[in-house]
């Protein structure tokens, strides 16, 4: 397998009549909490997802490899089959795409929180209790009041806590380091040029972080922000000219929409909800024959170090799962984009579960899906980068390789 990754997939891809569900539980790894007796997945009850587990090949990934906390973009990006160290894209950039902003090859983005400041200044929660997006948008249009004379700027809501942060001007770059350590109890950094054409650039930046924290000192969550992930329009592969696939997404976040679009997806409206989704999917099962569907709840219970919210959330997962797979696809994949242990209460280096069922895998001897039978599992460890040779071997879309 690691060989033939190295072959360009569009050499070998066909059409075929078959398709493929790729299931993406964002965050879905865990860890074996002491207080707990077992990771998330082990203790959570989940016969739908163990009863397909025993029909399915199982397995590990790494998003990047072994050792290396991946983001959410590189660890989608690996699912869909690009190196995510060779085709990297920037958090801002996605977001901004994913609420339908139009960028410009010279606009950069930044993908920005709202923060809680304590009156030293220092960080208390870098989400600022994920306030609603009611109380964002009013303060986003607050922050459009703020005026900086060599660039135009604009904040765009993008959903609860989050926003995007557009640059346009002379000399602008995405060559600048962020402001969110990603820790609590310290201050928000200072923006730094990483190139002589970033000097000005980081500057502004922290000019409207300055007046940003003027403006907000008022509230009592969200007083501050954080701004990560500049970056400008990149150049990607087409997905579907690599695969010969007629591929559609389905994500209530943005983030992941921006994404699916990039790289030449069609983004199906999606509704605010997993069950807006799964409506979504069923509604044009039969129009694509690769569907991309995410779920985002485990993510967001294992960043905030809830245990027992992820739990829940993989049981509400599993609760659905017989509903998705109603839509018959040739290949099912349920995978993660990264690994969110609650035990850490952020993405982690682990590897993450995953199973692949077709009417050609191997049934397992596992009666659970876990982290544990995964890595006893017939696939095997493997890069992320690799499922999507699987799939489409599995769903009959792989030409033999040589004569």
């Amino acid at each position: 397998m690691q060989r033939i990754s190295t072959v360009p997939l569009q050499d070998l891809t066909r059409s075929s009549e078959n398709s493929i569900l790729l299931i993406v539980l964002d965050g879905l790894g865990g860890l074996f909490h002491p207080d707990k007796g077992g990771s998330e997945l082990e203790i959570a009850q989940t016969p739908n997802l163990d009863k397909l587990a025993r029909t399915s090949s199982l397995g590990l990934t790494d998003p990047i490899s072994p050792g290396i906390t991946p983001g959410s973009g590189p660890g989608h990006l690996a699912l869909f089959g690009y190196d995510p160290i060779k085709h990297a894209i920037g958090r801002g950039v996605l977001e901004a795409l994913g609420i339908g902003i139009q960028l410009t090859e010279a606009q950069v983005a930044a993908r920005g929180n709202f923060c809680t400041l304590n009156e030293r200044g220092e960080l208390v929660d870098r989400r600022a209790a994920r306030i609603n997006s009611q109380k964002a948008v009013e303060l986003c249009k607050r922050l459009n009041m703020i005026k900086i004379d060599e660039y135009s700027f604009e904040f765009h809501h993008v959903k609860d806590h989050r926003f995007v942060l557009l640059l346009s001007g002379n000399g602008i770059t995405f060559e600048i380091t962020e402001t969110d350590p990603q820790t609590l109890g310290v201050p928000p950094l200072q923006s730094e040029g990483i190139s002589e054409a970033g000097i000005q650039t980081a500057k502004a930046v922290n000019r409207i972080t300055a007046e940003a924290q003027r403006l907000l000192a008022e509230e009592d969550q969200a007083n501050g922000i954080l701004l990560r992930g500049f970056s400008s329009l990149p150049t990607m592969p087409d997905f579907r000219k690599i695969t010969h696939l007629r591929p559609a997404a389905i994500a209530a976040y943005p983030m992941y929409r921006g994404l699916a679009s990039l790289i030449g997806m069609t983004v199906l409206p999606s509704g605010d909800t997993f069950d807006d989704e799964i409506l979504t999917l069923k509604k044009y099962s039969k129009d694509f024959d690769f569907f991309f569907l995410h779920y985002k709840a485990t993510d967001t219970a294992g960043e905030d170090g809830d245990f027992d919210a992820k739990v829940r959330a993989i049981e509400y997962f599993d609760g659905k799962l017989p509903e998705i797979l109603d839509v018959d696809a040739t290949v099912t994949i349920i995978a993660g984009d990264h690994s969110t242990p609650a035990l850490l209460a952020s993405h982690s280096w682990h590897p993450v579960p995953f199973l692949l069922n077709s009417p050609w895998t191997t049934e397992q001897a596992s009666t659970q899906f876990s982290e544990g039978s995964c890595a006893a599992g017939t696939i095997g460890r493997i890069p992320a980068t690799s499922i999507m040779p699987l799939a489409l071997a599995h769903s009959g879309k792989l030409n033999k390789f040589g004569p």
